[in-house]
Protein backbone atom coordinates (compact mmCIF):
# COMPACT_ATOMS: atom_id res chain seq x y z
CA UNK A 1 0.00 0.00 0.00
CA UNK A 2 3.24 2.69 -0.47
CA UNK A 3 4.39 2.25 3.33
CA UNK A 4 7.19 -0.16 2.25
CA UNK A 5 8.67 -2.53 -0.77
CA UNK A 6 6.62 -5.89 -1.08
CA UNK A 7 10.48 -7.39 0.09
CA UNK A 8 10.49 -4.87 2.96
CA UNK A 9 6.88 -6.64 3.89
CA UNK A 10 7.76 -9.65 3.54
CA UNK A 11 11.14 -9.40 6.01
CA UNK A 12 8.69 -7.74 8.66
CA UNK A 13 6.20 -10.56 8.26
CA UNK A 14 8.81 -13.56 8.99
CA UNK A 15 11.13 -10.91 11.04
CA UNK A 16 8.26 -9.76 13.67
CA UNK A 17 7.25 -13.07 15.40
CA UNK A 18 11.09 -13.72 16.34
CA UNK A 19 11.77 -10.11 17.31
CA UNK A 20 8.85 -10.51 19.59
CA UNK A 21 9.91 -14.02 21.47
CA UNK A 22 13.37 -12.41 21.62
CA UNK A 23 11.64 -9.62 24.03
CA UNK A 24 9.83 -11.86 25.87
CA UNK A 25 12.39 -14.17 26.64
CA UNK A 26 14.40 -11.45 27.80
CA UNK A 27 11.60 -10.48 30.50
CA UNK A 28 9.71 -8.33 28.43
CA UNK A 29 5.30 -8.71 28.85
CA UNK A 30 4.39 -8.29 25.59
CA UNK A 31 0.64 -8.08 25.44
CA UNK A 32 -1.13 -6.26 21.80
CA UNK A 33 -4.42 -5.62 21.08
CA UNK A 34 -6.56 -5.10 18.46
CA UNK A 35 -9.46 -2.84 18.59
CA UNK A 36 -12.14 -4.38 16.44
CA UNK A 37 -14.58 -1.21 14.93
CA UNK A 38 -17.52 -2.57 12.45
CA UNK A 39 -17.57 -0.68 9.36
CA UNK A 40 -21.32 0.61 10.32
CA UNK A 41 -19.71 2.47 13.07
CA UNK A 42 -16.56 3.61 11.04
CA UNK A 43 -18.84 4.80 9.07
CA UNK A 44 -20.57 6.71 11.72
CA UNK A 45 -17.69 7.63 13.14
CA UNK A 46 -16.11 9.38 9.78
CA UNK A 47 -19.72 11.31 9.19
CA UNK A 48 -19.64 12.46 13.02
CA UNK A 49 -16.36 13.78 12.33
CA UNK A 50 -17.16 15.32 9.46
CA UNK A 51 -20.56 17.45 11.07
CA UNK A 52 -18.09 18.54 14.13
CA UNK A 53 -16.12 20.85 13.12
CA UNK A 54 -14.29 20.22 16.49
CA UNK A 55 -13.92 16.93 15.80
CA UNK A 56 -12.82 17.58 11.76
CA UNK A 57 -9.08 17.62 12.57
CA UNK A 58 -9.16 13.86 13.63
CA UNK A 59 -9.77 12.88 10.22
CA UNK A 60 -6.07 12.56 7.92
CA UNK A 61 -5.80 12.41 4.74
CA UNK A 62 -4.47 8.70 5.04
CA UNK A 63 -8.55 8.06 6.69
CA UNK A 64 -9.81 9.63 3.51
CA UNK A 65 -7.61 7.51 1.16
CA UNK A 66 -8.35 4.45 3.24
CA UNK A 67 -12.16 4.52 1.66
CA UNK A 68 -11.09 2.52 -1.42
CA UNK A 69 -8.10 0.37 0.49
CA UNK A 70 -10.70 -1.24 3.04
CA UNK A 71 -10.35 -4.07 1.46
CA UNK A 72 -7.03 -4.11 1.10
CA UNK A 73 -6.62 -3.13 4.88
CA UNK A 74 -8.85 -5.85 6.17
CA UNK A 75 -6.64 -8.42 4.26
CA UNK A 76 -3.56 -6.82 4.82
CA UNK A 77 -4.47 -6.93 8.79
CA UNK A 78 -5.71 -10.58 8.06
CA UNK A 79 -2.08 -11.56 7.00
CA UNK A 80 -0.43 -10.00 8.88
CA UNK A 81 -2.22 -11.71 12.21
CA UNK A 82 -1.73 -14.90 10.51
CA UNK A 83 2.16 -14.00 10.84
CA UNK A 84 2.10 -12.63 14.35
CA UNK A 85 -0.60 -14.25 16.22
CA UNK A 86 1.28 -16.72 17.98
CA UNK A 87 1.06 -18.84 20.70
CA UNK A 88 3.98 -17.03 22.83
CA UNK A 89 2.42 -13.50 21.42
CA UNK A 90 -0.91 -13.73 20.65
CA UNK A 91 -3.47 -10.58 19.63
CA UNK A 92 -6.39 -9.73 21.68
CA UNK A 93 -9.18 -8.61 19.73
CA UNK A 94 -11.21 -5.69 21.25
CA UNK A 95 -15.02 -5.01 20.25
CA UNK A 96 -14.96 -1.69 19.71
CA UNK A 97 -17.68 -0.12 18.50
CA UNK A 98 -18.62 1.11 22.36
CA UNK A 99 -15.26 3.10 22.76
CA UNK A 100 -15.93 3.19 26.80
CA UNK A 101 -16.65 -0.18 27.68
CA UNK A 102 -13.86 -0.80 25.03
CA UNK A 103 -11.25 0.90 27.06
CA UNK A 104 -12.86 -0.53 30.14
CA UNK A 105 -12.72 -4.11 28.87
CA UNK A 106 -9.08 -3.55 27.93
CA UNK A 107 -8.22 -2.43 31.11
CA UNK A 108 -9.54 -4.83 32.52
CA UNK A 109 -8.36 -7.66 30.54
CA UNK A 110 -4.73 -6.21 30.87
CA UNK A 111 -4.53 -6.09 34.69
CA UNK A 112 -5.40 -9.54 34.86
CA UNK A 113 -2.67 -10.21 32.94
CA UNK A 114 0.05 -8.43 34.98
CA UNK A 115 1.08 -10.13 37.99
CA UNK A 116 0.75 -7.55 41.05
CA UNK A 117 0.46 -7.04 44.56
CA UNK A 118 -1.98 -5.43 46.55
CA UNK A 119 -0.04 -1.78 47.15
CA UNK A 120 -3.28 -0.42 49.57
CA UNK A 121 -1.60 1.61 52.20
CA UNK A 122 -2.51 0.17 55.56
CA UNK A 123 -5.29 2.66 57.40
CA UNK A 124 -3.78 5.65 59.86
CA UNK A 125 -4.72 8.22 61.64
CA UNK A 126 -3.73 11.68 61.05
CA UNK A 127 -1.30 13.24 63.57
CA UNK A 128 -3.16 16.55 65.01
CA UNK A 129 -2.38 19.60 62.52
CA UNK A 130 0.46 21.84 64.71
CA UNK A 131 0.10 25.35 65.22
CA UNK A 132 2.45 28.16 65.99
CA UNK A 133 0.98 31.17 66.73
CA UNK A 134 4.07 33.35 66.60
CA UNK A 135 3.94 32.35 62.68
CA UNK A 136 2.39 35.35 60.30
CA UNK A 137 1.14 34.85 57.11
CA UNK A 138 2.17 37.01 54.18
CA UNK A 139 -0.85 39.03 52.82
CA UNK A 140 -2.39 37.81 50.02
CA UNK A 141 -1.88 40.82 48.23
CA UNK A 142 2.14 40.41 47.78
CA UNK A 143 1.55 36.83 45.93
CA UNK A 144 0.31 36.58 41.98
CA UNK A 145 -2.20 34.42 41.89
CA UNK A 146 -3.81 32.67 38.10
CA UNK A 147 -7.30 34.00 37.14
CA UNK A 148 -10.01 31.61 38.47
CA UNK A 149 -11.74 31.50 35.14
CA UNK A 150 -13.85 28.28 36.22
Amino acid sequence: MGYCSESEYEEFLRSCPEFEKMLIRSGTILIKYWFSVSDKEQENRFQDRIKDPTKRWKISPVDIESRDKWVDYSMAKDKMFSYTDTKQSQWYVVHADDKRRARLNCIDHFLSLIPYEDLTPKPFKLPPLKHDIAYVRPPVTDQTFVPEKY
